[in-house]
């Protein structure tokens, strides 16, 4: 069982954690994630790794970047259900 979330990356917060889930552009919800990395040399996308896999209690290995590598939007694979990936982040 797995899935796949979009996500919209905020790099450089001063405040990194969650933002919580909102209307993406193309109308999906999508979460936000804010992380106080810099987006150069994929440092932001493994903070966001990092912080997902944290926050829902499962390996690093187990939460891996689908789409989106260089942008801002990106779709995040899960190794979890998506009713679990919502109980786990609180929302």
């Amino acid at each position: 069982m797995s899935c796949q979330i979009a996500v919209r990356v905020t790099p450089r917060s001063a405040n990194p954690g969650f933002g919580g889930w909102r209307a993406g552009t193309d109308g999906r919800e999508e979460l936000e994630v804010r992380v106080s990395e810099a987006p150069t040399d994929g440092a932001a996308n493994s903070a966001v790794i990092k912080l997902l896999a944290k926050a829902l209690g499962v390996p690093r290995s187990d939460v891996d970047i689908v789409s989106g590598h260089a942008s801002r939007h990106k779709r995040i694979a899960v190794a979890l259900d998506a009713d679990e990936v919502r109980r786990r982040l609180g929302n």
